[in-house]
């Protein structure tokens, strides 16, 4: 049977970080530390069959071990599709997670706070970072 969120990437997430996690803490646990009262939450929101409450992001993030920014902008795009997504991202700035503020503070210092363009040629550099 397919569930509703199944294949959304915030469900996605929810299956690697909960595996990734399974060595230390029991999906269980994850669920009390996240402050779920039904601990079998997280095999509603690992399936797909309902939507990361946006109100547990900070507490479920601490619980997954995750950036709460990361998954905020994973469970929004969930909680309310892409064009809606996008268009708060718009509004309010996208969410930059403490890796990414990282990566930034990195390029601020090799460029020596010089604000550089992103040309073609960074672009090909940084996505060559990545394997693409």
């Amino acid at each position: 049977m397919k569930y509703p969120f199944q294949n959304s990437e915030a469900a996605k997430f929810m299956r690697d970080r909960i595996l990734a996690l399974g060595h230390r803490k029991t999906q269980a646990e994850i669920a009390i530390e996240a402050g779920f009262v039904n601990a079998n939450m997280m095999s509603l929101l690992k399936a797909g069959k309902t939507k990361i409450p946006l109100d547990r992001i900070p507490s479920l993030a601490r619980a997954l071990e995750c950036d709460p920014a990361f998954l905020m902008r994973l469970s929004l795009e969930q909680a309310v599709g892409k064009t809606a997504a996008l268009a708060i991202d718009e509004i309010f700035g996208t969410a930059v997670t403490e890796n990414e503020r990282g990566w930034l503070n990195e390029l601020r210092e090799a460029s020596e706070n010089s604000d550089p363009r992103l040309t073609a040629k960074s672009r090909h550099a940084l996505q060559a970072i990545f394997g693409k």
